[in-house]
């Protein structure tokens, strides 16, 4: 072997040698990430220590404002022709033949039921997992709320436990597309049929979702909405309700706007009590804006979501929620999945919580059962409760064991939410989200030996 052939044989060895030093420390290729070192918790390099989220909402000075400033300098700034075109375009975005905007999703879902007649005497079934809006804009029409437990893979309300709850005194189902995914309205609306019961849909986190080729919001008899300031389709405060129902839009119409007469609906010589919730010409300035980009939007979440879905399935202690077959796409107002700490190493919730934050990525552990908290008690102790109901309907022990939801209990423990706007960014944020979340799971019996 002459020099030059042992000089390249030393550099084939020398090359080789580091070569397998390097990989027997290059860390794991998870999703399209290459995980390595510790968790930030256990003073690691959070994986987005250096980054930022996508910001919401999202605002561009350059193409967003004209609308805005031109009603703003016309002084016309009640209810008007902007108004009239975000309800017509929303409509047309729901598929429904009316629209009318209130000021924000709570008096959206009040409005709808006191049209439909709905008050002291009557009952309403709602789920558990939800915003307290959906329950407390049936209070507020002095009705009461009968919960009916959840399906844990879905997060959405169970047609099954629908069906027991209803009684003479059931008027309506108001399933909520929590997070922005459907609930499952086909059978929901087989029930309602047969039981002669009104569907208000609260689809307030669920803008532009599908179900079985129709938007959610369309389906039952109505559909309820809000473009609150985190919403997908923000306005800072607002909402609407949608229904091919005109003599029913006509009356929510009026009760928004003192209980005057509107359309196909006239009071009587009596009147009518009505509120005050109109709509503002800058909301539906801002409103349309945010609205010829919802669309695209929409499909970047959902397709952002199946992805990660498909990431997150394969960590032990992780389970993405599902959706019903008949969902072609979730709005993903949250991003939900749940958490078994048997699968990691016994560490808590909040401690995943808390691991998590650390590398960077924000999430919440969601809802708190609904059907236990206080203020429908404080409902049931108001006047106008204990004028209208026998005090045995509105005694509160009672009540809460005729509406225990153990199901939605154990999801309120397990669940884990992830806002919106994180899956509006590329694609390589949904590997990183998973590569955060495996990286706790891989060294969780370390994790769990940390001071709390």
């Amino acid at each position: 072997m002459n020099n030059e052939q042992l000089t390249n044989r030393r550099e084939f060895i020398k090359k080789g040698t580091l070569l397998g030093a390097t990989l027997a420390v290059s860390p794991t290729l998870f999703g399209n990430v290459q995980l390595g070192g510790r968790p930030a918790i256990l003073g690691g390099q959070g994986i987005w220590e250096n980054k930022q989220w996508p910001q919401w909402p999202r605002w561009n000075p350059e193409t967003d404002e004209k609308g805005l400033l031109e009603v703003m300098r016309s002084g016309r700034w009640v209810r008007g022709t902007r108004t009239n075109d975000f309800e017509q375009r929303w409509a047309t975005a729901i598929g429904t033949k009316r629209a009318l905007t209130v000021v924000n999703g709570t008096s959206a879902l009040t409005t709808a039921i006191n049209s439909f007649g709905i008050g002291p005497g009557d009952e309403v079934i709602v789920p558990p997992y939800t915003f307290i809006a959906t329950v407390s804009a049936v209070l507020f029409n002095g009705a009461i709320p009968v919960f009916a437990d959840i399906d844990p893979e879905t997060f959405q309300i169970d047609p099954k436990q629908i069906e027991a709850k209803i009684t003479s005194k059931t008027k309506a189902i108001l399933p909520v597309h929590i997070l922005g995914l459907p609930a499952d309205m086909n059978a929901i609306m087989q029930i309602a049929r047969a039981h002669n019961l009104v569907v208000i849909e609260d689809a307030c986190q669920a803008h532009l979702a599908e179900y079985d080729g129709k938007k959610v919001g369309s389906i039952g008899n109505a559909g309820c909405f809000s473009f609150q300031n985190s919403k997908n389709l923000p306005i800072g405060e607002g909402g609407a309700i949608t229904s091919n129902d005109e003599a029913f839009i006509d009356r929510c119409m009026s009760y928004h706007n003192f209980g005057l007469p509107t359309g196909q609906f006239t009071p009587g010589q009596d009147g009518m009590l009505g509120n005050k919730l109109r709509f503002t010409e800058y909301q539906a300035a801002i409103g349309l804006v945010m609205l010829a980009r919802l669309a695209e939007e929409t499909d970047i979440r959902h397709t952002h979501a199946a992805y990660l879905s498909s990431l997150l399935k394969e960590v032990p202690g992780i389970t993405p929620c599902q959706l019903y077959p008949e969902v072609s796409r979730g709005a993903y107002h949250l991003y939900p999945f749940r958490y078994d700490p048997a699968q990691f190493a016994g560490l808590s919730r909040d401690g995943f919580l808390k691991a998590l934050r650390a590398e960077g990525v924000p999430c919440s552990g969601g809802y708190h059962p609904l059907n236990t908290q206080p203020f429908i008690k404080a409902s049931f102790d108001s006047p106008l409760f204990r004028k209208a109901y026998p005090s045995d309907e509105i005694q509160y022990e009672r009540y809460l064991e005729r509406n225990q939801c153990p199901a939605n209990d154990q999801l309120c423990k397990e669940a884990v939410w992830l806002t919106q706007n994180m899956l509006l960014g590329p694609r390589s944020d949904m590997d990183e989200i998973a590569a955060a979340i495996n990286r706790i799971q891989k060294n969780a019996p370390k994790i769990v030996k940390l001071p709390a």
